[in-house]
């Protein structure tokens, strides 16, 4: 079976929702927006409800430690220095209390995802939840989707951040730069944040697209198309190994 898949798709991730009432005020962006909400934060759960009820994709955005010692995690922030049990259960108590979410991915983490053993913990649970991960690539050398890799946790990874600056020019810049990428790539994946000026940014720009060949689609749906992809580049590889030894 194939997916009939529109020529130019892509999903936005917004991050660290749960913190401010105000985020409950995305909600009125278009549909396809996936949000990942921060665990045990003071409107996680509130959010999580109202956008069940509109049936928005929802993840976790866990916790990660970061390189700089400077920043702050969070609750439910998993670290280099935890055992196997212990970042195990900090997650698992983290997903029990949002039963909503499809997929998780690290909020910052370039310590942590360039461990390989965290990541392989962390993948376990994911597993045995049949979640998604999506890797925020805050570091060049995350071990993520390798770890995600060996222990059979679809996945797949954000090429671009969008509000890093939220001046006019550059939230332009990085749009810009999604819309190139989307000239040779089948998806994409960009992440930003609960701004309002990221809100006013996204507001206008996704009403310029309903009239092109570009669709905004939830996360998971580009996760499933890349393994349909995958399976069906191995099939059209097993038939052509078939032929030549016929040949």
């Amino acid at each position: 079976m194939t997916f009939a898949v529109p020529a130019k798709q892509f999903a936005i991730v917004i991050d660290d929702i749960g913190n401010h009432q105000r985020d409950l005020e995305l909600l009125s962006l278009p549909g396809g927006i996936t949000f990942s909400i921060l665990p045990h934060t003071p409107y996680s759960q509130q959010f999580a409800f109202a956008a069940s009820r509109q049936q928005r994709e929802l993840m976790l955005h866990v916790p990660m430690q970061a390189k700089d010692p400077n920043k702050t995690l969070g609750p439910g922030a998993l670290t280099v220095g935890m055992e196997k049990w212990q970042l195990q259960m900090t997650l698992g108590n983290a997903l029990s209390t949002l039963p909503q979410v499809k997929g998780v991915n690290n909020h910052m983490g370039s310590a942590l995802t360039e461990q390989i053993d965290p990541m392989k913990w962390t993948m376990e649970i994911l597993k045995k939840r049949s979640l998604y991960f999506l890797d925020s690539r805050t570091t060049s050398h995350s071990q993520a989707q390798y770890a995600a890799n060996l222990y059979g946790v679809k996945n797949i990874a954000r090429q671009v951040f969008l509000d890093n600056d939220v001046s006019a020019v550059a939230l332009n810049t990085q749009w810009q730069k999604m819309l190139k990428l989307l000239e040779s790539h089948q998806q994409v994946i960009i992440i930003a944040h609960p701004y309002k000026e990221t809100a006013a940014f996204l507001a206008t720009k996704l009403a310029e697209l309903e009239s092109t060949d570009i669709e905004l689609v939830p996360v998971s749906q580009l996760v499933e198309q890349k393994y349909v992809r995958l399976v069906e580049t191995a099939e059209q590889h097993a038939i052509s190994g078939q032929l030549r030894l016929q040949e």
